[in-house]
């Protein structure tokens, strides 16, 4: 029987958020959003068109259907861009309010000075392709900042700050759902990220269970990072890395993107856009050859960090999650408003399924703005929201309260399969002794020659059934013994390692890697459009001089860059591996059937030995 609310085990677990010094747009109620919005449709070859216009769209407007054609987008926008006097007013109030309020955002070591050369030039096309691409103006995130001021009001002790709550029960957890809407994000213009847009849906999970005495106990939380989903984004309550205080656990928020990070830090998040997934997935196999198999770079600093390797076909940038700004929750200066509720969802949750600010045209994606708490941009229900558990990774794993059971039961179910293999066994061993006495009773049969070779090809087969079976059962002992072992573990009160399911674990960048030093930010930001310049150079004032001229380029670019990183040693170690394969591939061409002779000739000769050698001792 249910003896807690859903509303007090929301509040028991409310997250407290931190966040980034320069963070202008917070957690509100949608319902003021909406009311300041007008409603749009894009169609298909068409420019947009006004549903509702602001001072008219209310919730109930989002709970009704607006049937459209194929490929119509519906969308709300909060504000127009500013125009040129009013941009220059409101940049020269910012900066005198954030001066005023200690609220200065201030970058760290430039993102470009995190990665290499391949990655930057990526970079490159990539800024170039947003001049080409639809994208949100960037003066509009002044506009939504000046709406959001005019709809929350000035900031006071008394400033109200919400989230959306919701409760799901499935397979013995119990699922608690923060959901948080921002205005904007203004991760591109305010904090040199990947893209704006209108509007910003962000989610945590709290999962718990209940004990046999009917207590609630959490177990695992999952944060929403971006567009990733699985085991990585989860951790276990006991887990050092989750920060909490009591029993609300504690989030960096990443400035202007809003994406959830247990620590405080700066990450580097790489985009991929979609034509370069193929690359990028080649360059990750081609990475993990030359660390694993050919050990370059195997220090044992690469080696901790093996998981975070960035992959050279996508794009930087740095989600800064420093916490050292404004914190809402539990304890903090500010506080939540009761949460409000989306266990039964409201119509405009289920009915709207269109985007909640400006549609910019992006084929991309990242600059449009998400769909509501339920759907994705193309319409489709979030797996967040129907399948809790699977998106965490966390449908594999029983509640504790269930662990000794499930594990019992499991054990059971490998009993019965050994009995059944047993039996199978016995009777085909039967079959195997009878057809053995009818084939040794055909001996010297002349007549029975054709009935006792089908015989023995049944007794091949068989025989190898049998071995099969034997070998199943050999397998399904091994498994008995590790759920024997495992229930013990679990009767003992020992969970097993916190980390076993994290495959690639974000962490955020570790202060020895952000000590490179302003020169090397500056030679990360003018090194590709230097190697740009001197390609065109090149080609048209020593063109005869061009293929040595771009590996001299290349190679002083190299080197500089692993001088600016303390990796001389091991570049010349890599150059060295390297010209060793090249210089082997060349062998092997043009002497292939000497070699070919000569590694017969040693195989031979080894025979020869060891044969002999057996025979004199």
């Amino acid at each position: 029987m249910r003896t807690t609310s859903d509303i007090d085990l929301l509040r028991r677990f409310e997250p407290i958020i931190r966040y980034t010094k320069g963070e202008q747009f917070f957690p509100m109620d949608v319902e003021a959003y909406v009311r300041a919005c007008s409603l749009w449709v894009q169609r298909p070859n068409e420019p947009p068109e006004c549903l509702v216009s602001a001072d008219e769209l209310t919730l109930d407007h989002l709970s009704r259907s607006y049937p459209d054609e194929f490929d119509a987008v519906h969308f709300l926008k909060i504000a127009d861009p500013l125009g040129p006097a009013e941009l220059a007013a409101y940049k020269i109030n910012q900066r005198l309010t954030i001066k005023e309020e200690h609220n200065v955002f201030r970058a760290g070591q430039g993102r470009l000075a995190r990665v290499g050369y391949i990655s930057r030039f990526v970079d490159a096309l990539f800024s170039l392709s947003l001049l080409a691409r639809g994208r949100v103006p960037g003066d509009a995130a002044a506009a939504a900042a000046i709406a959001y001021k005019r709809i929350t009001g000035p900031m006071t002790e008394q400033d109200r700050y919400c989230y959306y709550g919701r409760v799901l029960r499935q397979n013995g957890w119990i699922a608690l759902q923060y959901w948080y809407f921002y205005p904007y994000n203004n991760w591109r213009s305010g904090f040199f990220g990947a893209n704006d847009h209108e509007a910003d849906w962000e989610m945590i999970y709290v999962y718990a269970f209940e004990t046999s005495r009917g207590e609630i106990r959490p177990d695992w939380v999952a944060y929403a990072s971006h567009d990733y989903s699985g085991d990585d984004l989860r951790r276990r309550w006991d887990d050092p890395e989750l920060e909490k205080i009591d029993d609300h656990p504690v989030i960096y928020a990443g400035a202007g993107s809003h994406a959830s990070y247990f620590s405080g830090g700066e990450y580097l998040t790489e985009v991929e856009l979609p034509f370069l997934s193929p690359i990028a997935r080649t360059a990750t196999r081609v990475e993990k050859f030359w660390h694993n198999r050919l050990g370059q770079y195997g220090d044992e600093e690469n080696k901790s960090n093996q998981n975070q390797t960035s992959n050279i076909f996508r794009i930087p940038f740095v989600d800064y999650a420093r916490g050292d700004g404004l914190a809402i929750g539990p304890g903090q200066a500010k506080k939540w408003d009761p949460p409000r509720l989306l266990n039964s969802p409201p119509v405009w949750v289920t009915n709207y399924r269109g985007l909640w600010g400006l549609y910019a045209h992006d084929p991309f994606g990242g600059e449009n703005a998400p769909a509501g708490p339920m759907y994705n941009r193309d319409g489709t229900v979030r797996r967040a929201w129907y399948d809790p558990l699977g998106w965490a990774g966390l449908d594999k794993v029983p509640p504790p309260s269930q662990a000794l059971d499930t594990v019992l039961a499991q054990q059971a179910q490998v009993k019965a399969r050994q009995a059944a293999l047993e039996t199978s066994i016995e009777q085909k061993m039967m079959r195997l002794q009878q057809l053995g006495v009818e084939a040794n009773a055909m001996r010297r049969q002349p007549h029975l020659g054709k009935l006792h070779q089908n015989h023995r090809q049944a007794i091949s087969d068989l025989s190898g059934e049998i071995g099969q079976l034997r070998g199943q059962v050999s397998f399904e002992q091994a498994l008995l013994e590790a759920l024997e072992g495992y229930a013990a573990q679990i009767r003992a009160g020992k969970r097993g390692p916190l980390r076993s399911h994290i495959r690639r674990a974000h962490q955020p960048t570790t202060p020895e890697e952000l000590r490179l030093g302003r020169l090397a930010e500056f030679w990360a930001a003018i090194s590709i459009g230097l190697i740009l310049i001197g390609f065109v150079a090149l080609g048209f004032f020593a063109s005869d001089y061009l293929i040595w001229g771009l590996v001299s380029i290349v190679s002083l670019f190299v080197f500089i860059e692993s001088g600016f990183r303390g990796r001389l040693t091991n570049l010349v170690s890599s150059l060295a591996t390297g010209l060793s394969l090249v210089a082997g591939l060349i062998l092997l061409y043009e002497f292939f059937w000497w070699i070919v002779g000569l590694t017969v000739l040693i195989m031979g000769g080894y025979i020869l030995w060891e044969n002999l050698r057996e025979l004199w001792t």
